[in-house]
C-alpha cells in the first residue's frame, strides 16, 4: 500500500538530524501531525492477530495464512502467541463458560488500541449450542468490532472482515 499524499508531500527529514525534523524545515505542529499520520497508517496496515482458536473455525483461520489465501498481502501474517505483541484478537469458535475468564484476561493483556473479530456463528451468537455451558456471543465478554458469519466461515470471509476492519481504522474508528 502507498503512503497517503499528505505524508509523501511533506519535506524530507535529513539524515544528519538523526531522523528528527529540523527546526525551520517543518513547523513543529506539522512534524507532529506527519508522525501521527505515519503511525496511524502503519497501525492500519499491519494488524497482528492474537489467535484464539477454539473449534472448527480455527482451521479456517489457519488456512488464511497459507499460500492459497495469503493473509500476508494485507499485513496480518504474524499470528502472535503473546497477547502483548498483538492488537487484533480473532475469536474463532465456541467459547465455554470456563474459557470466558481466560479470554477476558488475554484481551486485557493486549496493548491499546486493540480490536476484536468474532469469527463464526458460535463466537457471534453461540451457534447451534444453546445450552448452559456455551457463552451466547463473545460480545458478552469483550467488545467486538467485526462479526464474520458462517459455520464455519470461509477464509475469504475472514480476509474480507480484516480488510473492512482496516478501512474502519483508516476512517478513524475508535472504540
Amino acid at each position: 500500500m502507498k503512503l497517503p499524499n499528505e505524508i509523501v508531500s511533506a519535506q524530507p527529514v535529513s539524515a544528519q538530524s538523526g531522523g528528527i525534523a529540523e527546526p525551520g524545515g517543518i513547523k513543529d505542529g506539522a512534524a507532529a501531525w506527519v508522525l501521527s499520520r505515519v503511525k496511524d497508517w502503519s497501525r492500519e496496515n499491519s494488524l497482528w492477530p492474537a489467535t484464539f482458536g477454539l473449534a472448527c473455525c480455527a482451521i479456517e483461520m489457519m488456512a488464511t495464512a497459507a499460500g492459497r489465501f495469503d493473509l500476508a498481502r494485507f499485513g496480518s501474517e504474524l499470528f502472535r502467541a503473546s497477547p502483548r505483541q498483538a492488537d487484533l484478537m480473532i475469536v474463532s469458535g465456541r467459547v465455554a463458560l470456563k474459557m470466558a475468564p481466560v479470554l477476558r484476561e488475554i484481551y486485557d493483556q493486549m496493548p491499546e488500541p486493540k480490536w476484536v473479530i468474532a469469527m463464526g456463528d458460535c463466537a457471534s451468537c453461540g451457534g447451534i449450542f444453546n445450552n448452559y455451558a456455551i457463552v451466547q456471543g463473545v460480545d458478552r465478554i469483550v467488545p467486538v468490532d467485526m462479526y464474520i458469519p458462517g459455520c464455519p466461515p470461509r477464509p475469504e470471509a475472514l480476509i474480507d472482515g480484516i480488510i473492512k476492519l482496516q478501512q474502519r481504522i483508516a476512517a478513524g474508528h475508535r472504540r
